[in-house]
């Protein structure tokens, strides 16, 4: 794969890198660090990919590495004396069902995610996450269920 074409294919999915990202890492300055660690990876060793038309799952599941690797380094780092004050929550409560998707299991968490917010299908759920694909259909239904009840704890 030359660069032109690499590059063109990055582009082409780059704000569904920056969702999955979102998705998993609470942080935007870490979600960019993990989407550009995921692109040069890719670039370098673009080389080791066998098949070209698996080029997005196989970026998506590099992203998803680069996330957890964040996400470890952050629970290493010792906390802050003093945290900033955290945003006000808008007027009209639409952080509600952001709160709930981040108070799920990554494990449920993640095939949402690629599921109802990127379009992948169960077979590409389970290629990326590297899972069996009835594992991906029960943690779905899980997901959907468990976030059902958040936001109806949320609403009382």
């Amino acid at each position: 794969m030359d660069k032109q074409e690499f590059t063109r294919r990055v582009l082409a999915v780059e704000g569904r890198l920056y969702r999955i990202g979102c998705g998993m890492l609470r942080e935007p300055q870490d979600r960019l660090d993990a989407v550009q660690e995921a692109v040069l990876k890719a670039w370098q060793n673009r080389n080791r990919l066998r098949r070209e038309e698996f080029f997005e799952t196989w970026l998506t599941r590099i992203l998803i590495n680069e996330c957890h690797n964040i996400q470890n380094a952050r629970r290493r780092s010792a906390p802050m004396d003093e945290l900033p004050e955290p945003a006000a929550p808008p007027e009209d409560g639409s952080w509600a069902l952001r709160d709930a998707l981040m108070a799920l299991d990554e494990a449920l968490r993640l095939p949402l995610l690629l599921s109802y917010m990127e379009g992948y299908r169960v077979r590409e759920i389970a290629k990326i996450l590297r899972i069996p694909e009835g594992t991906v259909k029960s943690r779905i239904a899980r997901a959907k269920r468990k976030l059902r009840a958040l936001l109806e704890e949320e609403g009382k």
